[in-house]
């Protein structure tokens, strides 16, 4: 994720739940002659808001800026109209600004909705840029939250969760915006969109499955990836690292974590059939840490040993959380991924400000006095108070199907702040829900990319063309079988892989160049 901005916040880098929207320009745009008339449309308030103001302020284009900490920037925007509708709750004092972006010329016919990133609601103007200078119309919503670390609205002046700002971002913010969105489409151009579309991942990937599931109609594709579903649990489960460090008194540095990661990797290289610096499996990699038991590790000049305690501290972050009895609560950091991004010197501030908000409402709590036991507790308290609210791990797609909508996901083998196997576990249980696996695949896939870091496609961290794929999908027929992708193995090299459509791997086929994507099949995991 070289192109995003990093942000330290207390010696913890920022890169979780980070993201861009894709690149993609989408398969065959269909360009009408379509011109706005950038007036301010009539916008019939969506059930259960007021409107407060309707703007609309023509805009020349050129190089857009992002703003707040993620920033970003994107080049020759042609000139667009920008509508901002701003909402509110009757009763919650809260004011959401519903932004649509529409191309002046040149609309595609299309309407694209932008999800957020970790805290942040909404997109923060690349997006919006992205989407207008590919042809498409696009709305975002702020849900009357801010930035993407900012959780000051988090708790109300009496100490009590503003369950109105949460329920904003949880849920009914982004269907909303779809709502307002498509009529200021209609307004401003004379006649709704052909196909819309919703495009985010991490916090923007939850909130697509979110639509999928409470909002069926309101997107006809889905493009959610790494999502952040299972959010009562895996934002507590990333505080683990943190947990057993301080339980165990053992505090590896990054060189020893480093070290870990890189002979884990190069041990099980080889089981997708070749060495070709990617793990095509990590499900199948079973490394013992203690096997590097008296290595010696340089660090920063230094040399250190690796003893004991640290092989258990990294057996215990890789299996992930337990409770005290050894009951398995959820995953833990994937082999392979960057165990640093979790275990740094602080926690991380993204899963620290829901433990500490949210679940203990107590602002001052100190995270690192957290034993076994009341780490349990403040699992089973977040999936307690907040599994309906956010946890958006319904598995009961039915009415989504039935609506003719398509979702796809990618997710990194390797991310490193929400793991795979969580969305692999919510993908076989809306398999048991509907029936089987191919009635899900029907319109519901689901790609995990090798060595791929959290939302790392199209962000420097290899590329694959996952809009056009859904469009292909939605407006053709062409269910995508794989994702054509190029990924970064662990010397840094790009290699071409055709992603999995799950539960299918990647797997060389005996010959071929390793680079190519054409030396290697996709089998079901037990074929080899």
């Amino acid at each position: 994720m070289r192109r995003l901005l990093t942000v330290l916040a207390a010696g913890v880098p920022l890169a979780a739940a980070v993201y861009l929207p894709s690149a993609s320009a989408s398969a065959e745009p269909r360009t009408t002659s379509t011109s706005s008339n950038c007036a301010a449309p009539s916008v019939k308030a969506p059930t259960g808001t007021k409107i407060e103001s309707v703007t609309a302020v023509s805009q020349p284009g050129g190089t857009v800026q992002g703003t707040g900490i993620l920033q970003g920037t994107v080049t020759d925007v042609p000139a667009y109209c920008e509508v901002t509708v701003t909402l509110t709750h009757p009763g919650a004092d809260d004011h959401a600004k519903v932004r649509t972006w529409l191309p002046v010329s040149g609309w595609n016919g299309r309407f694209q909705g932008l999800g957020g990133a970790a805290y942040l609601a909404g997109d923060n103007n690349p997006g919006l840029a992205t989407a207008v200078k590919n042809g498409y119309a696009a709305v975002t919503t702020d849900a009357g939250v801010g930035d993407a670390l900012d959780t000051s609205w988090a708790l109300n002046s009496q100490g009590q969760v503003n369950t109105a700002l949460l329920k904003n971002f949880a849920s009914r913010s982004q269907h909303e915006a779809a709502v307002v969105g498509k009529e200021v489409v209609d307004g401003i151009y004379g006649k709704a969109p052909s196909y819309s579309y919703f495009n985010g991942c991490s916090t923007g990937g939850r909130q697509g499955y979110m639509e999928a599931q409470r909002y069926p109609d309101d997107y006809d594709g889905i493009l959610a990836n790494a999502p952040a579903v299972n959010w009562d649990e895996f934002e507590v489960a990333t505080l683990w690292p943190q947990v057993v460090m301080n339980n165990e008194k053992t505090h590896p540095s990054s060189c020893e974590f480093n070290a870990f990661t890189a002979a884990a990797l190069k041990a099980c290289d080889k089981l997708d059939g070749v060495k070709d610096g990617l793990v095509n499996d990590p499900s199948r990699c079973d490394f013992d840490p203690r096997r590097l038991i008296g290595t010696k590790v340089v660090c920063e000049g230094k040399e250190l040993t690796i003893t004991a305690a640290d092989a258990a501290v990294v057996r215990k972050i890789w299996d992930g959380p337990r409770t005290p009895s050894g009951k398995k609560l959820w995953y833990g950091t994937p082999i392979g991924a960057d165990i640093n991004a979790l275990a740094g010197p602080a926690p991380f501030p993204v899963p620290a400000a829901w433990t500490k908000l949210w679940v203990a409402k107590d602002p001052s709590l100190d995270l690192s006095t957290i034993t076994y036991s009341r780490f349990t507790e403040l699992f089973r308290q977040s999936q307690a108070e907040y599994d309906k609210v956010i946890g958006t791990d319904d598995p009961d797609l039915s009415a989504f199907r039935k609506s003719g909508g398509k979702l796809l996901t990618w997710q990194g083998d390797a991310d490193q702040y929400i793991p795979a196997q969580g969305t692999v576990q919510y993908r076989e249980r809306v398999e048991r829900e509907l029936g089987s696996a191919k009635k899900v695949d029907d319109f519901y896939r689901l790609f995990l990319a090798p060595g791929t870091v959290h939302c790392g496609l199209n962000k420097g961290d290899g590329t694959t063309d996952d809009l056009g794929a859904l469009t292909a999908w939605v407006e053709h027929g062409k269910a995508p079988k794989t994702l054509p992708a190029t990924l970064i193995n662990a010397d840094g090299q790009s290699v071409a892989r055709d992603l999995c459509s799950y539960p299918r791997v990647s797997h060389y086929q005996g010959y071929g160049d390793i680079a190519d994507a054409s030396s290697f099949k996709c089998v079901l995991p037990s074929r080899h």
